[in-house]
């Protein structure tokens, strides 16, 4: 039970599947509201431009049909006159369809967002198989879009019916009327009825709508598995984020031990901890920590620096303080300067009594680590 519980999508979508299911083209979309965009628009502009649309075409009409029998005779001329009438009607309509291409693209993306890539606009062949379609036919949705379907009927019919009653008397008025005022009224009536009769499709849209973008979202909704796998692949399983950390911390580990030869003392526990440094004479900068460990790591130091002759000098309470406040590659803290400052004057020394054949001098005794470096 607790694994089918599990395996609910009850998870809210995160922004990386919604962003892969609009890669996909699958976006919250309403036909409904695309159509009564268009219709309203379309009947917007027709109630505006309706007496001047009329006008053009009975200016066409006056135009046009006046025809001499020269013309009708004339195969060259019935073409040029014909190409005249096509050009005339075009640049008439031209203004309408394209403000119709332009609401087709944009009620869509109102609701959806944009979307254009291959993968979106590329044909699904399986959506095209009829055997596969069968069960979507029988499915909750198609018995919403069908009663989506009826409602829209009944709400057109009833609205038609409503419009024919109001309008019965004018439009049977039209033929007693003088020809351009005819057209003209008659293009207002239509305009008005048209416009009437899209604006009543809003109320199908305000059902659709929120119907939409609460089937995607239903769609798009997550188990808590799969909210688990897409972070293991967006940040990295844990294995496999550990084997890199691992990986990384080899890889510095090597790059420190690279670094001990190169050291000019190796301050010691003298067993557990073990802190390499190194000073540039010629610079103004402080010593610098090169390396340091403690334990297996701190041998690893001292065993390196054996072989490159790099003194050691045993300093339990400077290597603590040592490993404690500095970072490899970091300059050494003011406070201790003058405790490392002992530790480098004796190397120097041993290095020139070496060099020499002098005397081999002793170690520093008392060296002096501020209270507020010491560790236990």
């Amino acid at each position: 039970m607790a694994e089918d519980s599990d395996q609910e999508k009850t998870e809210e979508p995160t922004s990386k599947r919604l962003e892969d299911a609009k890669k996909k083209g699958q976006i919250a979309r309403s036909r409904e509201l695309n159509t009564f965009a268009m219709l309203i628009v379309s009947a917007t502009l027709l109630s505006m431009q309706g007496k001047e649309i009329g006008k053009g075409l009975l200016g066409m009409m006056r135009t046009e049909f006046q025809i001499s029998r020269l013309t009708i005779f004339d195969p060259a001329s019935t073409i040029v006159h014909f190409k005249q009438v096509m050009i005339d009607g075009l640049m008439l309509i031209t203004p309408f369809f394209v403000l119709m291409v332009f609401i087709a693209i944009i009620a869509p993306i109102s609701l959806g967002g944009w979307i254009f890539t291959w993968e979106a606009i590329s044909p699904k062949l399986e959506k095209m198989d009829p055997i596969k379609g069968i069960p979507r036919l029988f499915a909750m949705r198609g018995w919403i879009e069908m009663f989506k379907a009826l409602l829209k009927i009944l709400l057109v019919f009833a609205v038609s019916v409503a419009l024919y009653r109001s309008n019965i008397t004018a439009l049977l008025g039209l033929g007693a009327e003088p020809m351009e005022r005819s057209i003209g009224h008659s293009l207002t009536i239509i305009a008005m009825c048209f416009l009437l009769l899209s604006a009543s499709l809003v109320l199908i849209a305000m059902i659709d709508v929120p119907y939409q973008l609460w089937d995607h979202n239903k769609k798009l909704k997550m188990t808590l598995q799969e909210i688990k796998d897409e972070h293991k692949e967006s940040e990295g399983s844990p294995e496999v984020k550990g084997r890199q950390r691992r990986m990384q911390m080899d890889m510095a580990q090597n790059r420190m031990m690279a670094e001990v030869p190169k050291a000019d003392v190796i301050v010691t526990n003298p067993n557990h901890y073990a802190v390499a440094l190194r000073y540039d004479q010629n610079s103004t900068s402080a010593p610098i920590l090169v390396a340091k460990g403690v334990d297996l790591i701190a041998a690893q130091i001292r065993n390196l620096a054996i072989g490159a002759d790099v003194p050691l000098i045993a300093s339990p309470p400077l290597a603590r303080a040592l490993y404690y406040s500095t970072e490899i590659d970091k300059e050494i803290p003011q406070g201790l300067y003058l405790a490392v400052a002992q530790i480098l004057g004796y190397v120097y020394q041993l290095k020139a009594a070496q060099k020499n054949d002098w005397k081999t001098p002793l170690p520093p005794r008392d060296i002096n680590v501020p209270d507020e470096f010491k560790r236990d």
